[in-house]
């Protein structure tokens, strides 16, 4: 799936994209519809980073009600995502 393009990589500490998926969750070209995804990672410990997660700039998002619809009757969203992710690096 498309989301956006990459607007900060600096590794390894920090991640933006932009999000251009409508509330049909299909690709929406115009950047003036993109909202921002940035992610953290910092050193807490040795062997422990805390991840922190904004999503912002939402309002631009063309019937963004529907992807928060969406996520809600499904359980899923960046929460979720993240419990995912804890897992998988616990694991690791």
């Amino acid at each position: 799936m498309r989301l956006g393009p990459i607007r900060v990589w600096e590794s390894p500490h920090r991640l933006v994209v932009t999000w251009q998926i409508n509330g049909h969750w299909e690709f929406d070209p115009d950047p003036s519809h993109a909202s921002e995804i940035e992610v953290r990672f910092t050193a807490v410990g040795p062997e422990q980073t805390a991840v922190t997660l904004e999503h912002r700039h939402l309002d631009r998002l063309v019937d963004g009600k529907a992807i928060q619809d969406t996520t809600v009757e499904r359980g899923g969203g960046w929460s979720t995502l993240l419990e995912l992710f804890a897992e998988t690096a616990q694991s690791s």
